[in-house]
């Protein structure tokens, strides 16, 4: 069955016409009508008021909606609605989104929209809410974009209908387009320029209202480059250069990085700015890609610290063993942390896309500027003018007040009274519709008064007008003086800043990881650990006395290897040597207060501590241990490395070791000090060398109920010494102590293995025992618990002698390391 057709039949009447059109010229005309369009009605700013149209008629609206910076928010989906019904022919999403640029601090150098609620994240990581969320209002900054515009002070034209009247451009009491910058991409052209500083682009600008022929250095003595919102640093500024001289160049941007501490054992980098419109994900992402395909080496972790109180931060964890800044290198190659800006200073002048340097953008504005003052000019004169002869009129009413109310009164209607009253006075007929209209309350010697105040005012204000407008010197000063008064009041230092060069090594010419440079690692008394710079050993006076001064014990090592560490239980546990933090060496004297807490890098176990560190260079000549039941072991350096924890000593029940040190030579004097003040010195070659998991042999002979409280490796040829702390049985805390001696090493004659020694201390009344006793080179240095320094008494060279009063309590002694 055949469809019908549901076509209207065309009139008897109708005439068939068909046009025959070249596509090519209609494709011509076509696009050009719409480049056109793209250029002039979308895409680029006008180089007076720095605008977009959008962004314009959002300006423009929300001063007529009164939104003002001292009224409260409202919804940006009203601010929208506003500007879409009455003047931006296009969608919602296009005008929202340039309000939302507009209120972000990191876009905009001077936002022009105050916002309240989620206006979206650096990078646009986080996206704006929804327009029916967030809120807004005119900034502060903004009332100068739109002062005196209802002064006559620029032209309106009909809006997309023919409805209602829009400016073609802002009056603009600043220099917009340099301060806050724009970017837009149209038809065969595009514009990205950066911002700048507010008091910098100003005092430029009047530089050139009072030079006009100043030359582009001159102005860039006060623009010296871009001033980024979000900060950084701009490396290299000859492209910079370029493009204020011809309006094209090419610049790179650089986050702000510092090398800090960011645990007990890790440096990393921590950035506090990033490259313009580059937000923290978009680096986090694009390290974590480089180090899962193993192009990024040495990068542990990345945090992105960042809150409303701080500001940015992200941190990123070293590993250790690599230079952080050689990583910070290989970041800036890899990552948006460095990215290139080019400058293309497209903008539209009477309609045209010009490509502008500094000095034109400067001229532009400067000429926009003027244009919009004398305007203002002109308007505030003619209203002051108008207002002058409405006030000499009633003036010369009030003169004669009486015949001009009977002229009135025996007029038959008020169009015989105007006429009258022009006859009789001598006024225009404006004057005397205003005289007919003020009511007879106005009319009193006290009006009077006011009105030839007003009068005189009036005619200075027209004076001062007229002189500005028939002299340009004085224009020149008007802006100049207005100008400078906006850089006071919103000026503020400038965020970003400016380098010739990047002031580093480039990448290749610094290693990577750090070099396993030979280093000594140091324990203090208090418990810290950390590495030197070098292998030199420090000086035992000179430096400053502080807390964490005294190195208990210290080992040679290499940046690069590790060492052992040998707790009371007997056991050894490895420490990377890496992972320790370094000390600067700027000091004589070592002072750990750079370094880091034992329980950072090991887990020891109830009453278990650190009595020593050793090498695990296994040519060495082993290691030395004592007991508190008596036992001395040298252990064979055997150390595999595929154990972290070994046992040093088979300990016997309820024995520890008291002390342990590593031997340099084997000619050492092994000592063992007793709390019943016995000290026994022997050489360490009568002890044979064991493996590690025997039980050590007899090193002191003790009395019954006598126990170690000190063991010490010395060299018989070096100057060395005994100190010892008397105190009382039972009570054995240092803050007890009652004397102390200090006593030449070489008064002790040496004793064979397994005897019970000499009596180092002859106690006094009401002292029963050592508290504390220590053997070691010299000169020594005492600290207490807390770390805080002890003056050691003066040397006794009675080995047998008893003490002098302590001042203060001693919980260790060490000598040069």
């Amino acid at each position: 069955m055949a469809r019908r057709s549901t076509k209207t039949p065309p009139p008897d009447d109708f005439e068939e016409r068909i046009l025959d059109i070249d596509v090519v010229d209609e494709m011509q005309g076509s696009f050009l009508e719409y480049a056109y369009s793209v250029i002039y009605s979308r895409a680029l700013p006008d180089a007076r008021d720095g605008m977009k149209p959008v962004q314009r008629r959002i300006v423009y609206q929300m001063n007529e909606m009164g939104l003002r910076p001292e009224r409260g928010y409202v919804k940006c989906a009203r601010v929208v609605g506003e500007v879409m019904g009455k003047l931006h022919p296009h969608g919602d999403a296009s005008i929202y989104d340039a309000l939302v640029r507009m209120a972000q601090p990191f876009s905009m150098r001077v936002p022009l929209v105050d916002g309240h609620g989620n206006f979206g994240s650096l990078g646009n990581d986080d996206p704006p809410a929804a327009m029916r969320y967030t809120e807004c209002r005119m900034a502060d900054a903004t009332s100068l974009m739109t002062e005196s515009i209802d002064e006559d002070t620029v032209d309106f034209a009909p809006n997309y209908d023919g409805q209602e009247q829009e400016p073609v451009a802002l009056p603009a009491a600043y220099p917009n387009l340099l301060v806050n910058g724009s970017s837009g991409i149209a038809v065969g052209m595009a514009t990205n320029m950066p911002p700048h500083n507010l008091g910098e682009v100003i005092a430029a600008a009047r530089h050139l209202i009072r030079h006009p022929g100043a030359d582009l250095d001159a102005l860039m003595k006060y623009v010296p480059g871009p001033d980024l919102p979000t900060g950084g640093r701009v490396v290299g500024l000859s492209g910079i250069r370029d493009a204020y001289e011809s309006g094209r160049g090419t610049f790179k941007i650089r986050a702000t990085v510092s090398v800090e501490p960011v645990t007990a054992r890790r440096k990393g980098l921590v950035v506090t700015e990033l490259p313009f419109s580059v937000g923290p994900e978009k680096v986090i992402s694009k390290i974590k890609d480089l180090v899962g395909s193993k192009k990024l080496q040495g990068i542990a972790d990345v945090k992105d610290l960042t809150d409303r109180e701080h500001g940015l931060r992200l941190v990123i964890e070293i590993k250790n063993g690599f230079v952080p800044e050689a990583v910070l290198e290989h970041l800036y190659k890899l990552t948006p942390m460095e990215e290139s800006f080019g400058i293309n200073n497209v903008a539209l002048v009477d309609g045209q896309p010009l490509t502008l340097g500094l000095k034109e953008l400067l001229e532009v504005y400067l000429d926009h500027r003027f244009t919009v003052v004398r305007r203002r000019s002109e308007f505030r004169r003619t209203k002051r003018r108008d207002r002058l002869h409405l006030v000499e009129g009633l003036l010369v009413a009030l003169v004669d007040i009486d015949e001009v109310i009977r002229v009135i009164r025996s007029s038959d209607n008020s169009a015989q009274a105007k006429e009258r009253l022009i006859e009789r006075f001598s006024l225009s007929e404006v004057q005397t519709q205003y005289i007919l209209d003020t009511p007879l309350r106005r009319l009193t010697k006290f009006d009077r008064v006011e009105l030839e105040s007003e009068r005189d005012r009036l005619t200075g204000e027209i004076a001062e007008l007229t002189r500005v407008l028939e002299s340009d010197a004085e224009l020149r000063k008007m802006v100049s003086g207005e100008l400078a008064s906006v850089a006071k009041k919103f000026g503020t230092p400038r965020r970003t800043v400016l380098l010739e060069s990047a002031g580093s090594a480039p990448a290749a010419a610094v290693p990577l990881q750090v070099a396993d440079d030979p280093c000594r690692v140091l324990l203090s008394s208090t418990g810290l650990l950390a590495r030197t710079a070098t292998a030199e050993p420090f000086a035992a006076e000179g430096g400053r006395r502080a807390k964490h001064d005294v190195i208990v014990s210290a080992v040679p090592a290499t940046a690069r290897g590790e060492v052992g560490a040998v707790t009371s239980t007997g056991r050894l546990l490895r420490l990377s040597v890496i992972d320790l933090p370094q000390l600067p060496d700027t000091a004589a004297a070592p002072v750990l207060s750079g370094g880091a807490a034992l329980a950072e890098f090991l887990t020891l176990e109830g009453d278990e501590r650190v009595v020593c560190l050793t090498t695990l260079d296994e040519s060495s000549p082993g290691l030395a241990l004592g007991t508190e039941q008596g036992v001395v072991k040298r252990v064979v350096p055997d150390y595999p490395s595929n154990k972290e924890e070994l046992e040093v000593i088979a300990l016997r029940e309820g024995d520890r070791i008291v002390g342990g040190v590593e031997l340099r030579t084997g000619e050492e004097d092994l000592v063992f000090v007793t709390d019943d003040a016995q000290l026994l010195r022997f050489p360490a070659a009568q002890v044979r060398p064991q493996g590690r998991p025997a039980g050590g042999m007899a090193g002191i002979k003790l009395t019954e109920g006598a126990k170690v409280i000190s063991f010490a490796a010395v060299d018989p040829a070096a100057d060395a010494l005994v100190f010892t702390v008397a105190g009382s049985r039972g009570t054995l805390d240092d803050s007890v102590q009652t004397t102390a001696k200090l006593t030449p090493f070489d008064q002790y004659p040496r004793k064979g293995r397994a005897t019970g020694g000499v009596r180092c201390q002859r106690f006094l009344k009401g002292e029963d025992c050592l508290a504390f006793a220590w053997a070691g080179p010299a000169p020594a240095r005492a600290a207490q618990r807390s770390g805080a320094p002890v003056e050691l008494p003066e040397i006794d060279p009675r080995r047998d002698g008893s003490g002098v009063a302590l001042g203060k309590p001693v919980a260790v002694v060490a000598g040069p390391v």
